[in-house]
């Protein structure tokens, strides 16, 4: 397996930044834009075309590529990350966008990195050394107990419905299944370029979705001739920039870059959420539910503390340098301002 460290082709600097950047912006805007495509599409069959035709596309360009495209060990390697991933993740964010603002499904998710500290047993006894990382775990759990108290007290005021509750129900499993499908994926490694992997995710992901739309039957009264055009729009955006550039950029990422590291993703995505939220689709958001995502995103922080320990280190001793070279500067010009007015 091909790993940050292992790998003696370090990939560029600057395509780590660019890769995180498009995770970071264009997966926060993914939430408002489902919420605009399931007002004209049924959400399962939204899933299958977005996820089919993002697959379909991407894969064709790995042929055009040259890359090898049947190779079972890595299809069926992406199939189960990708079902688990994008069938039942994602499925449920596009599910309960139905009822929920897509601000308030960002908050939930954004416990993400949470679940990965939980689920990846290989590191462990590293993780759980941390004081600051035991220490973010039950704040982040705190932080979703919150924004469920807040729910559970507006639905016996009767100001959320029962559909709502259940939709915030569901959050709770789709960070879980996220977190295990990118765990496994990680793990089990390929050495099929990141673009393949993922065009068979999406694919397998996008034919899971069909069954699960007849199951809905959402089939039966659907006409794409009663399609909004923003509904087209949204769509079109989250095949283009939601699945085949960010999902491919996420993916690349977990081959490159500690897991921890690429899922903090989860501070910024709902921040931008949030924004186009309130700013866009008139989305409520209380100041409790601020709080509660403010919570989250400290104790995200205080998870991957220990990963940012070399970092914090760097930063620390470069501060250092630059006092101390500020500091002779300073002396420097002291003196020689010394000297000249002596010789005057």
């Amino acid at each position: 397996m091909e790993t940050a460290s292992s790998t003696s082709n370090k990939p560029s600097t600057l395509l780590v930044i660019i890769a995180f950047v498009i995770v970071y912006i264009v997966w926060g805007s993914t939430y408002f834009f489902i919420q605009m495509a399931v007002q004209g599409f049924p959400p399962m069959l939204m899933g299958a075309m977005r996820f089919f035709t993002a697959g379909v596309l991407l894969l064709a360009w790995c042929y055009f590529k040259g890359d090898k495209l049947w190779v079972m060990k890595d299809i069926i390697t992406s199939g189960i990350s990708g079902l688990l991933m994008l069938f039942v993740a994602t499925g449920i964010v596009i599910w309960t966008e139905r009822t929920l603002p897509s601000a308030m499904v960002a908050i939930m998710v954004s416990a993400n990195p949470i679940w990965f500290v939980l689920l990846d047993k290989v590191n462990w006894k590293t993780n759980f050394k941390s004081r600051t990382t035991i220490a973010g775990l039950i704040l982040g759990f705190a932080g979703v107990i919150l924004l469920f108290g807040e729910a559970i007290s507006k639905s016996l005021a009767g100001a959320i419905s029962y559909a709502q509750l259940n939709g915030l129900l569901l959050l709770l499993a789709g960070p879980i299944a996220w977190s295990v499908g990118s765990l496994y994926s990680k793990k089990r490694g390929s050495d099929a370029p990141a673009r393949v992997n993922t065009s068979w995710q999406m694919i397998i992901a996008g034919l899971a979705f069909i069954p699960a739309g007849l199951f809905n039957h959402e089939f039966q009264s659907f006409h794409f001739a009663q399609v909004p055009a923003q509904s087209w729009f949204a769509i079109a955006y989250l095949i283009l920039f939601g699945s085949i550039a960010a999902f491919s950029a996420y993916v690349w990422l977990l081959k490159v870059r500690p897991a921890t590291e690429v899922s903090t993703h989860s501070y910024v995505n709902p921040v931008i959420a949030v924004l186009l939220g309130t700013l866009f689709a008139n989305e409520n958001i209380s100041g409790l539910q601020i709080l509660g995502l403010f919570i989250i995103l400290v104790s995200v922080l205080l998870v991957n503390m220990v990963k940012y320990g070399k970092f914090t280190l760097i930063l620390s001793h470069l501060g250092k340098v630059l006092r101390n070279s500020k500091l002779k500067r300073y002396l420097s010009t002291a003196q020689n301002t010394g000297m000249c007015v002596n010789q005057s």
